[in-house]
């Protein structure tokens, strides 16, 4: 394998660097697994490269005893770098197939690199080189790794090295936004606090084209069913009250419901939900309450609630009436209720494909948890009409919204704040708050954002306390696997979808990844 040649090349590399005093290598050849035990727990090296042969899952070859070869395997070295996470920053395992002992390194190891097919002498040799020139020369990991794939010559996609890296952006991996930003005091430019629901007047709202314009032409239509979805504070709401804003330049009746408002006491029998429920959408149409006179008779709660849309709240509608429920997820846990609600919704958008009354009623449901009651197909308002599954704002969108701020930034600096953010629109809208109003430099945006006393304190411990919460259902644990890997993790379908109901994963393919840095920074060592 001319290993020497390998081990000179790299010598000389560092060498000529302007941070050669700061170097010293140590060899061992012809190792046999004791050897790398005794070397790294004598030397304590930050950085410790492997070059020689791989066996995929079978493991890495060294000699034994005798000076035949044995396979180490993954779950060896993973024991061994447990004891020595704190001294061993980079693990580089230069050798074919050598993904698999990387990731388990990784467990233990911030920065791991592996080969995740077979590799050529010459291609490992140029790789090697490459990097540590980038170590020599001050880079961070994630730019020697960069650097050692650029020097290698007639690769494909398949057969470049993997780098898992767990670290915090730094100033060097992340563009370093200019310490005094654009000054908003311009009369202009008003800035508005980063604070539950963006008013429909707002210049803060960015469309998401087409969601908009396709709910805003489908509230109009009888009978219309509009389904938005998606994580906590990305914007559900905010674009619930501008299609009900639509409807209302209309001349519709509207009724906004929000089922953060139920107390505990009407969730426990059916009458007594539906009775509020009823109540409610009277009181948002200003209308009065008319229950004690149609509350009768020895029908059930859902019958009654039909009958008191039927004879009194649509009656007294001149003009199409939606009706916005907003946080329907609280109804979830309740099973029975909401069997009996969601069933009740799906039956009164059915009537209106034929009854000309119910084709008055426009439906808006809005939610953010994935629904796991056990609903009926037939009998489920979540698999008809519109769906709106709201996401991430994109690059071009996050643009939008820093210029909206007054601040000027170069391309580079959008996407150290995606990274850091994503393209999440509440954490992006507080930052660019703070950083407008020049609290903060983004210096300390980075520093503290993931700590408890960031900017994103409370909605981290938020998300903390569910995760745990969820501890029997294995949520935090999945949660850990995904925020200290750096590649996508494939966990239960369950978990997936309920962590990223939650906002805190995306997905990639059938894998999940963390929505952004903060995530990754905050929960990957707080749960256990």
């Amino acid at each position: 394998m001319r290993l020497d040649e390998e081990v000179r090349d790299i010598e000389l590399g560092l060498e000529r660097s302007r941070r050669r005093d700061q170097f010293e290598i140590k060899t061992k050849w012809a190792v046999r697994w004791e050897d790398v035990r005794r070397a790294v727990m004598d030397i304590e090296p930050q950085v410790v490269h492997f070059s020689g042969h791989g066996a995929g899952e079978q493991g890495l070859a060294m000699e034994d005893a005798s000076g035949q070869m044995q396979l180490v395997t993954q779950e060896a070295l993973a024991r061994l770098f447990k004891l020595f996470k704190d001294s061993t920053e980079c693990v580089v395992l230069n050798a074919c197939y050598s993904e698999v002992q990387a990731v388990a390194i990784h467990e233990h190891i911030d920065c791991v690199i592996g080969m995740r097919s077979a590799v050529q002498d010459s291609a490992a040799k140029e790789f090697a080189v490459g990097f540590y020139d980038g170590l020599g020369a001050n880079y961070s990991y994630q730019r020697a790794f960069d650097l050692g794939c650029s020097g290698v010559l007639n690769d494909t996609e398949a057969d470049k090295p993997v780098l898992m890296l767990r670290q915090s952006p730094s100033l060097e991996t992340l563009s370093v936004l200019p310490l005094d930003p654009l000054s908003v005091a311009d009369d202009s430019i008003e800035l508005e606090e980063p604070d539950g629901m963006v008013p429909v007047e707002s210049r803060f709202y960015i469309d998401r084209p087409p969601i908009e314009v396709d709910c805003y032409e489908r509230i109009v239509k009888p009978g219309a069913l509009i389904r938005i979805k998606g994580p906590r504070q990305m914007g559900k709401s905010s674009l619930m009250i501008r299609v009900l804003d639509q409807a209302q330049q209309r001349g519709y009746r509207i009724a906004n419901v929000n089922f953060q408002r139920v107390d505990g006491e009407y969730l426990t029998g059916g009458d007594v939900f539906f009775q509020w429920f009823c109540r409610c959408v009277a009181e948002a149409l200003d209308l009065p309450d008319r229950l004690e006179e149609t509350w009768k008779g020895a029908m059930g709660a859902k019958h009654r609630t039909t009958k008191y849309f039927e004879k009194y709240l649509l009656p007294n509608c001149d003009k199409p009436l939606v009706l916005a429920l907003d946080e329907v997820d609280q109804v979830f846990p309740c099973e029975e209720i909401a069997k009996d609600f969601f069933g009740l919704l799906r039956f009164w958008h059915e009537q209106s494909k034929y009854d000309v009354l119910w084709k008055k009623l426009r439906l808006v449901i809005v939610h953010s948890k994935e629904v796991y009651i056990p609903l009926d197909l037939n009998q489920s308002p979540f698999n008809v009409g519109f769906a709106v599954e709201l996401r991430e704002l994109n690059p071009e969108q996050v643009r939008s919204l820093i210029e909206r701020h007054g601040l000027q930034w170069q391309e580079s600096q959008v996407a150290a704040l995606m990274q850091l953010l994503g393209g999440h629109p509440y954490l992006l809208r507080v930052a660019l708050y703070q950083l407008a109003r020049q609290r903060i430099t983004f210096e300390q945006l980075v520093r503290e954002a993931p700590t408890e006393g960031g900017l994103y304190g409370e909605h981290l411990r938020r998300h903390l306390l569910n995760l745990e919460s969820e501890q029997g259902h294995g949520l935090p644990a999945a949660m850990q696997r995904v925020m200290r890997s750096t590649q996508p993790v494939q966990i239960g379908t369950t978990e997936a979808f309920k962590l990223a109901s939650m906002g805190l994963v995306k997905y990639s393919g059938n894998a999940v990844v963390p929505l952004c840095e903060l995530y990754r920074q905050y929960f990957s060592d707080r749960l256990v």
